[in-house]
């Protein structure tokens, strides 16, 4: 169901309030729970390249979900590339994620990203300063992302070449006193450009989870459980889901080398994994390496020796 809120609200969240004169009158919602709930601290925004590296679409995913699992919100665009990797590491791990649209709120752009929608929209959150019927436009996308920085204590760019909107919602963030974080770029590559640029001007680098929670004062959570198939025989899906499990099952690997293996993209290798992640057949080991769970190890999982 479609909402509006407007300041003053209970779900109108209060940082929005900082952008001063830039703040949107109104704010259009889908989504069940209260907005004001889902952009409470912690929050970061995970922003990138829309046509990102598989290596880097790995990172955000494996990000994203890292920040879920330690109780941070993510924020990003729903763009494709980092931004959808993005929400759906954080779906994965059942967290809190909000979707800021540069279109109407009854929109979904791309269209690839539909499926990312339905469940951001069932756990999280989409949100538009424009109302039903408003097409996407290019001037949209460089204005929404005033909100994407104002809603997250931190912003954090992954791959952006020199002219990328992800620096838009970098240079929003810092005038409102935020703290901006990257992750280090190939020379040799124009997704390097951007965020070797923010570097230099002073962003803290990014390696890991680590460095996102220190900035947080945060610390990496215990283990968390998985959940168990009522029978030890898993049921695997089919499609790109079934095709990574019996990849990892064969050898557990890094989410970069199995979009490789495979040949996927990272908006599909994303799906891929919430599908899997969601049924109770993949974990995250501590060295970052996926693993597929089957029969016992799913069972043994479940009592609580799995993901960081």
């Amino acid at each position: 169901m479609i909402r509006a809120i407007a300041s003053g609200d209970a779900e109108w969240p209060l940082v929005l309030d900082q952008l001063g004169a830039a703040a949107p009158p109104l704010l259009h919602l889908r989504g069940a729970r209260p907005l004001s709930e889902l952009c409470a601290e912690p929050a970061v925004a995970v922003v990138g390249a829309r046509r990102g590296s598989r290596a880097g679409e790995a990172f955000a995913y494996s990000l994203s979900r890292g920040l879920a699992v330690a109780g941070v919100a993510v924020i990003s665009g729903l763009a494709l590339g980092i931004d959808a990797a993005a929400h759906a590491g954080a779906l994965a791990a059942g967290g809190r994620t909000v979707a800021v649209l540069g279109c109407g709120i009854d929109r979904v752009y791309p269209r690839q990203n539909r499926a990312v929608a339905a469940a951001i929209a069932e756990r999280g959150a989409i949100v538009s300063e424009w109302g039903v019927g408003v097409e996407p436009a290019p001037w949209r996308f460089p204005v929404r992302n005033r909100l994407i920085a104002a809603l997250a204590s931190v912003t954090v760019v992954i791959e952006a070449t020199r002219r990328s909107g992800a620096l838009i919602t970098a240079d929003h963030a810092l005038a409102l006193g935020r703290e901006v974080l990257a992750v280090p770029g190939s020379a040799w590559s124009p997704l390097g450009e951007g965020v070797n640029a923010l570097l230099r001007a002073g962003a803290t680098p990014v390696t890991s989870l680590d460095d996102v929670l220190d900035t947080l004062g945060l610390t990496a959570p215990g283990p968390v459980r998985a959940s168990a198939l009522p029978d030890a025989t898993p049921v695997v899906p089919g499609g790109a889901a079934g095709r990574a499990w019996r990849a990892l099952r064969a050898e557990p690997s890094t989410p970069a080398a199995l979009a490789f293996r495979l040949g996927l993209e990272g908006p599909e290798l994303a799906r891929a994994l919430v599908a899997l992640e969601l049924d109770g057949l993949l974990a995250l080991e501590p060295d970052g390496r996926l693993v597929a769970l089957t029969g016992a190890a799913i069972a043994d999982r479940a009592t609580g020796t799995s993901l960081p």
